[in-house]
């Protein structure tokens, strides 16, 4: 699934290619909106939010979307081919005399009123990468539930919006401690750092192809995506688990001698070497 970072690239290729132009086609490819016409009306802006995509247009309309785990927006030259996939995956088009953006396998895609906005995006909490941030308010959003596993906590958008799986391994490898850990019994020390380490991870990100966490180069991220080979700190073998309510489990790596705290019992196991990946899979 894409993450913050990705999907203010997503936002900021989108805006560099629509942003100040009107639209001379537009398609959206949904049956609630297959009549809806937005040609000749100006891109005003793409912003990103959390992990959604917000294209306002002029006459006071958003195009709200959300790439969940296979949507993409891909950007192409006039005269371009288009490869983002076959035809019938396409669910909006929206373009000018020079780029058209094309959006590919939208789990999410509708037209809103730019006034209801909140409607969407409303329930989100402090976005890593937006002018909303607030550290204390991230903070007090996570310790609001202290019993929840951090792991949950920190997907929770509500808590705060950008993180994915990746940066959640990533975090909670950082701060030396295992997903399944009650985010209330994280040390006060960790805990008050904790959201000025994910907006850093987030930031340094934003503008790489490649994703990294290390600083290391050929060496992109520390557990994610890495079991069972040793863990760049110590050596110990990466591990793999499944965390999730159970109708919504993720894969989730941890280095069990450099993080402390609970680890999933051998029901909950996902096969070692599960595929993960620092690229970047989203346009």
């Amino acid at each position: 699934m894409p993450e913050g970072d990705t999907v203010w690239q997503a936002a900021r290729r989108l805006h560099e290619a629509l942003a100040g132009r009107p639209l001379t086609r537009s398609d959206l490819r949904v049956p609630k909106y297959a009549t809806a016409d937005l040609t000749g009306r100006h891109v005003l802006d793409v912003t990103p939010r959390g992990k959604h995509l917000l294209t306002r247009v002029e006459g006071g309309l958003t195009l709200h979307s959300h790439l969940r785990m296979d949507g993409t927006w891909k950007v192409y030259a006039h005269d371009q081919r288009w490869t983002g996939g076959p035809a019938h995956q396409i669910r909006a088009i929206l373009g000018n005399t020079d780029r058209t953006a094309v959006g590919y396998r939208l789990p999410v895609l509708e037209l809103l009123r730019t006034a209801d906005e909140h409607k969407a995006v409303g329930h989100l909490g402090p976005d890593l990468l937006g002018p909303d941030w607030n550290p204390e308010r991230a903070l007090a959003n996570l310790l609001e539930d202290p019993s929840r596993e951090l792991g949950e906590a920190l997907l929770d958008q509500r808590n705060l919006a950008g993180i994915g799986n990746v940066f959640k391994s990533e975090l909670c490898f950082l701060l030396g401690a295992t997903p399944w850990l009650p985010v209330g019994a994280l040390p006060a020390d960790r805990a008050v750092h904790l959201p000025a380490l994910a907006k850093k991870l987030l930031e340094a990100n934003r503008d790489r192809p490649i994703r990294n966490t290390t600083g290391r180069r050929g060496q992109d991220l520390f557990v994610y995506g890495r079991a069972p080979r040793p863990c760049l700190r110590c050596r110990t073998s990466i591990r793999v688990a499944d965390q999730g309510d159970g109708s919504r489990e993720r894969p989730t790596y941890w280095c069990p001698h450099c993080q402390t705290g609970p680890t999933p019992g051998p029901r909950r196991r996902a096969p070692s070497g599960h595929p993960g990946t620092s690229r970047r899979t989203t346009n």
